[in-house]
């Protein structure tokens, strides 16, 4: 069987066609055009380009971001808010003439890497998203876990834990709230908080490539990312107690991070001893379209 997986991102959406031991077939791109029916006929042109590729028909799973209602069946807590209160995965179903499965973007990783990446084996797996959001997922046993309310690893809008009080109340948040792990710790948050204490705005990437060159202000805020994205992981330990955590988005790239996470990490964890592994992504970008075909062997 072949499946197809689409990661429904917030500038691109890709779909990708796996075969039956996830080797992919086929892989094509487009910009998201950030309406709601062009960005349904994005999702049609891609899955009809990969089928055409492989002259085979696939199922269908993609990773959104944002999640279904349990109580409504429409979209919710989406960053993207043109999908918020649309019946996304009924309308795609109409448009592909077939079932869709949706998982959240960051459950997508977590099932990913949970098969067949570097989650693969734990007994529990937590994945997280630190890139323009940030979102958590949650694998057992290698499935994935949605929870009674479909938001288990929602961990990006609890409140940033043991916040020092330089950092209270902290930044509002696009959900409403203030303080909110993902303003601190998504790669967004990355680049605010060096521009609130060194000015312009400067990439990610461009920060980093100063803390390495030795600058203070970047060094300063990098640090203060490690502490953050530490503490907001030992709360997520403390409640489900992974054996792997895996980071995925544009700042797990940031090597340096799974040098000094575990120290911190142990800091905060409610525990004598601890001892889950950190680590990156195996697939990468890859890892969401992936992530959405394996719906479909849940």
């Amino acid at each position: 069987m072949m499946r197809i997986g689409v990661d429904f991102g917030g500038t691109k959406i890709e779909a990708a066609a796996l075969d039956e031991g996830g080797g992919i077939l086929a892989r094509r791109r487009r910009p998201n055009p950030g309406a709601y029916d062009a960005a349904i006929g994005t999702v049609c042109e891609l899955v009809a380009q990969v089928e055409n590729e492989t002259a085979r028909r696939g199922t269908v799973g993609v990773g959104i971001p944002g999640s279904k209602s349990p109580a409504s069946g429409l979209i919710r807590n989406a960053n993207s808010t043109y999908l918020n209160g649309r019946a996304f995965d009924k309308d795609l179903t109409a448009a592909l003439g077939r079932e869709v499965r949706l998982a959240n973007d960051a459950n997508c990783l977590a099932l990913s890497e949970a098969v067949d990446g570097a989650a693969a084996g734990a007994s529990v797996a937590f994945a997280v998203i630190l890139g323009t959001g940030c979102g958590g997922g949650l694998a057992v046993g290698g499935k994935l876990v949605d929870g009674a309310n479909a938001i288990a690893g929602e961990w990006g809008h609890n409140p940033l834990p043991w916040m020092n009080e330089d950092e209270y109340p902290g930044p509002r948040c696009w959900c409403g709230k203030t303080g909110c792990i993902e303003t601190f710790v998504s790669g967004s948050g990355f680049r605010a908080d060096y521009r609130r204490g060194a000015g312009g705005d400067l990439t990610g990437e461009e920060i980093v490539a100063r803390m390495r060159a030795g600058e203070p202000a970047a060094k300063a805020a990098f640090d203060r990312y490690c502490s953050r994205l530490g503490r907001a992981l030992a709360t997520a330990c403390n409640l489900i107690d992974p054996d792997a955590i895996v980071l995925g988005g544009g700042m797990s790239n940031v090597g340096e991070l799974y040098e000094v996470l575990p120290n911190i990490v142990s800091r905060f964890v409610f525990s004598d001893a601890w001892s889950a592994k950190i680590v990156p992504a195996k697939w990468g970008d890859s890892s969401g379209v992936r992530g959405a075909a394996w719906l479909w062997n849940r």
